[in-house]
Order: C-alpha cells, then sequence, then structure tokens
C-alpha cells in the first residue's frame, strides 16, 4: 500500500517538471521581463531566493557574453528521481525569475523554481570535472552520490 501511494506522489511529481523544448533554448524573439530577484550570499536571503557562491559569479562572469545567462531547471531523471540540468541562454520568459549578484545572472522557470527555492548555486573545479552545482537545497530530502540528482521532501 505505501508503495503505491509513494508511486502516485513520485509520477504526479514527475508530471509537474515538463522538460524544456529545444526550441525556446534557441529562440532569438523579444520576450517580456521576467521578475528579477536580487539574491546574495548571505544565509539571510529569502527563502524562494536561489543564492550564487563568489566561484559561481566568478565563473559566470568570465564565461557569459552579453545577455548570457545560466539557465538552472529541473527535470524527471537521474538515479533519485529528479536531475539538475544547466545551460547558458539568452531568453527570458514571461514566468521565469531572474536572480543577479555582481552582474552575473541565473534564471529559473516557475515550475523548477518549487524544487530549488533556497538552494544555493555552486562552481566547483575538481582535477576529474567542473561544474555548476546546486548546493544546500531545502526541498532535497537526499540526493545521489555525484550530486546532480536528488529526491525531494514530502
Amino acid at each position: 500500500m505505501a508503495a503505491a501511494w509513494w508511486l502516485s506522489v513520485t509520477s504526479a511529481a514527475l508530471r509537474a517538471v515538463t522538460p524544456w523544448p529545444k526550441s525556446r533554448l534557441t529562440a532569438a524573439s523579444p520576450r517580456p521581463q521576467a521578475r528579477r530577484e536580487a539574491s546574495s550570499s548571505n544565509p539571510e536571503a529569502g527563502e524562494g531566493q536561489i543564492r550564487l557562491t563568489d566561484t559561481c559569479v566568478q565563473r559566470l562572469l568570465e564565461i557569459t557574453e552579453g545577455s548570457e545567462f545560466l539557465r538552472l531547471q529541473v527535470e524527471g531523471g537521474g538515479c533519485s528521481g529528479f536531475q539538475y540540468k544547466f545551460s547558458l541562454d539568452t531568453v527570458i520568459n514571461p514566468d521565469d525569475r531572474v536572480f543577479e549578484q555582481g552582474g552575473a545572472r541565473v534564471v529559473v522557470d516557475s515550475d523548477s523554481l518549487a524544487f530549488v527555492k533556497g538552494a544555493q548555486v555552486d562552481f566547483s573545479q575538481e582535477l576529474i570535472r567542473s561544474s555548476f552545482q546546486v548546493l544546500n537545497n531545502p526541498q532535497a530530502q537526499q540526493g545521489c552520490s555525484c550530486g546532480s540528482s536528488f529526491s525531494i521532501k514530502l
């Protein structure tokens, strides 16, 4: 009985997170401005905020050009149920929230924001890989060892 309940809750949560259509990533048409949020790396930032570490801000300033920003999405998949997806983008959609710090911008759509609000985005550089990562996600119950997927708190 408990397994059937968990399956129905998980499938309902997966339906709430839809993959980002490729055409929206490459579209060049102007869009209405999304809500812009100030973000900081201090712990007093609001619960609905995404905080950026200094290393994240520094790396974004190095790799973005012009109006580019880092898009953070949550998709169904990965070994824990949900996975983070990072990409560079130039199109801001009406349902996006923009988090800016030190000239670097991270944009999250409203569906994904429900799964990462209050989290911190970091850039990690290790011997075997360099990547953006979500740290301290209060919406995540547990994650995989590589940090790219997570399960949600119910």
